[in-house]
């Protein structure tokens, strides 16, 4: 019997909106994908990324952070220009794009006031509520007079009507994560003790003129959404009950308020904006919750925060905590996700990794750790069918050998793939099993099961051997051996009271009490954070300083990752080399070759891992076409291992 087809009622049901029916209940929500000249011209690689968001099915596209000023309000290199005539032609195009597969599109216009980019101002200063500059960014504050009160709200009116020009159909006014208008909002930032500043209404003020004066501008038949903290999570910021007052004037100008949560700009706030795997999944609901069960609220509300399935979004809506929701790692990662949910399939969606690696491209186009098609325009967007088939054997199957192996297949070849273990996998089995890890343990699952039902012939239990592979004549060969861990000579690391940070993730081995991670790369952190909540005495020692600790996360989620570590006790003891393990606990030396015990219970060495390359080279010269893949070539991560393999599959 055939699947059932829209096991989702509340997700596929369409919504009305203002003046605009919209087909589902998702929305693409916004970022930003560095496909902009640096003029903030649109590229043709910016049409084909919007139509890759239109083909998702999402019944609302909302393009990200785009400033209504490129002299004062930007934040990024990468932003959309809206505010030149001569930019019309590519938003039209933009537009017209999404409009094909029956996507209305949004642009989340604002101003960045205290956050702007020192880099990209035209001027000296940046504009504020209130003399409270933000650290790392300008320090010197023009408090906003009257006369750059109407500028900028003449600037948003600009904005909004050229993007109505250009064809869109929503423009979204962005009043959340420490922007301009939320900075007059918010008691934190706005100190102000004129018509704008001390009380709520007054606080209220500028923002309600500048929504009054779009939709004044844009008319009835432009739909307006406004984007708001729900709750700002810092000291004197917006609580949920101040952004419920602020929404009941607000309404009166808007159809649709997309609540958030959290400041950008705030080491302990940003979290909540953008949250990475520690954080729990929709984690900003019960803010969405607050607004839409409001009884003098009428107009739709939408969701965002880690929502990754239409299971969830059904969820949400069917409880009534809000009418829409808002993904996009989600999205980014399988293109197909709605397609593949209607369908009555969500097993088969590509699960995200919330690793917030699409983010962390500084200045590069987006990329995802799983999807490496994404954003890409050549002959890498889709796999092509080879122009001639080829027997192919792919020895391992960890991340790179399973993303080989699939694409390969795809692209029409003959594959064998050899895998030593009784499962394909690899160490993803091991690195998935802390708390905070159960993305990765969705997505090792689904690249496990995926493999073995691609259709190519997969030998669990065999070690690969040069004999074996040549004896399938193989015109190419894929070596994905991974990594082993790495086993410096340090005296007393195979004593009794130490295990493998593997062993210890996997809960092979069970430690408690004070313990010692040897280690500060992201397995050793990690490893250290979970077992401090369960309760441990925790040190993580290493050769790096402290501040490097981790490095080779995102950006946002590292910051999280050694926030959490703080907040949660662990000890970070940077510049130390090990120089012994032994009963009592190890023994590290610093810089000027000082030594001192760190006392332990048990050790954790997480010394990292070293790659296969030097046994993988017994295979580079039994046939001409040998690819070594993956951390056998290089240790890296997920993404890169995903993306080698991908791109080299596709030119076999």
């Amino acid at each position: 019997m055939a699947a059932p087809f829209n096991p989702y009622p509340n997700v596929f049901s369409p919504l009305k909106v203002g003046a605009h029916t919209l087909k589902n209940r998702i929305e693409f929500s916004p970022l930003v994908s560095n496909m902009v000249t640096k003029d903030g011209e649109i590229t043709q690689d910016y049409i084909n990324f919007v139509e890759t968001q239109a083909k998702t099915g999402a019944a609302l596209i909302t393009i990200g952070a785009t400033p209504v000023n490129r002299g004062l309000a930007r934040e990024y290199h990468s932003e959309v220009n809206v505010c030149e005539d001569a930019m019309l032609n590519g938003l039209h195009r933009l537009t017209e794009t999404a409009h094909i597969f029956g996507a209305k599109m949004s642009v989340e216009l604002f101003h960045s006031g205290l956050g702007g980019d020192p880099s990209l101002s035209g001027k000296p200063y940046v504009l504020g509520p209130s003399n409270f500059p933000i650290p790392n960014q300008i320090q010197h504050v023009k408090v906003m007079d009257q006369s750059d009160i109407e500028a900028v709200i003449a600037d948003f009116v600009d904005a909004a009507k050229r993007c109505q020009q250009a064809g869109f159909d929503f423009v979204m006014l962005h009043a959340a994560h420490g922007n301009l208008l939320a900075q007059f909002l918010s008691e934190r930032t706005n100190r102000r003790n004129d018509q704008y500043g001390g009380s709520i209404e007054n606080r209220q003020r500028f923002p309600l003129m500048v929504l009054k004066a779009v939709r004044e501008a844009v008319g009835p038949k432009m739909g307006i959404e406004m984007r708001i903290s729900g709750d700002e999570i810092v000291e004197d910021g917006m609580r949920v009950e101040e952004t419920i007052e602020f929404i009941k004037k607000a309404q009166e100008y808007i159809d649709l308020v997309h609540v958030s949560a959290g400041l950008i700009v705030e080491y302990r706030a940003q979290f909540y904006t953008m949250p990475p795997y520690y954080r729990e999944k929709g984690c900003n609901v019960k803010y969405a919750r607050a607004v839409k069960q409001c009884p003098d609220i009428h107009i739709p509300v939408t969701t965002v925060g880690g929502i990754v399935s239409c299971e969830m979004a059904e969820q949400i809506i069917a409880e009534g905590s809000a009418d829409m929701c808002a993904m996009a790692r989600a999205l980014l990662c399988d293109p197909d996700l709605l397609n593949k949910s209607y369908r009555g399939r969500p097993q088969d969606v590509r699960p995200c990794l919330r690793c917030w690696g699409c983010a962390d491209t500084f200045g590069a186009y987006t990329r995802c750790a799983v999807n490496p098609q994404l954003s890409r325009s050549d002959k890498y967007s889709t796999v092509h069918p080879a122009p001639k088939k080829k027997k192919v054997v792919v020895v391992g199957g960890g991340v790179a050998g399973m993303m080989a192996t699939r694409t390969l297949v795809e692209r029409g070849h003959d594959v064998v793939l050899f895998e030593k273990a009784s499962r394909l996998g690899g160490l993803l089995h091991d690195i998935s099993c802390l708390s905070f890890k159960d993305d990765q343990k969705r997505y090792a699952d689904w690249s496990v099961r995926t493999t073995m039902a691609c259709g190519a012939d997969i030998r669990l239990n065999t070690e690969a051997t040069p004999e074996l592979v040549m004896a399938e004549k193989p015109d190419a060969i894929f070596v994905c051996t991974g990594s082993t861990v790495a086993k410096p000579p340090v005296p007393g690391l195979d004593g009794e009271n130490v295990y493998n940070v593997m062993d210890v993730d996997s809960g092979r081995k069970n430690v408690k009490g004070k313990i010692v991670v040897c280690g500060g790369g992201v397995s050793g952190c990690e490893c250290a954070l979970q077992l401090a909540y369960d309760g441990n005495d925790v040190t993580v020692a290493d050769m790096l300083p402290a501040e490097e600790f981790a490095a080779g996360l995102s950006m946002i989620t590292r910051t999280m990752l050694l926030m959490l570590l703080e907040d949660n006790g662990v000890k970070l003891v940077g510049d130390r080399s090990v120089r012994e393990i032994n009963k009592d606990g190890v023994v590290v030396a610093d810089r000027g070759w000082k030594t001192e015990l760190l006392e332990a219970d048990y050790v954790v060495e997480s010394f990292g891992m070293k790659s296969t390359n030097a046994s993988a080279q017994a295979y580079r010269d039994l046939i001409p076409e040998v690819y070594i893949v993956g951390d056998a070539s290089e240790v890296k991560n997920i993404k890169k291992a995903n993306h080698d393999a991908y791109n080299l599959a596709c030119n076999v």
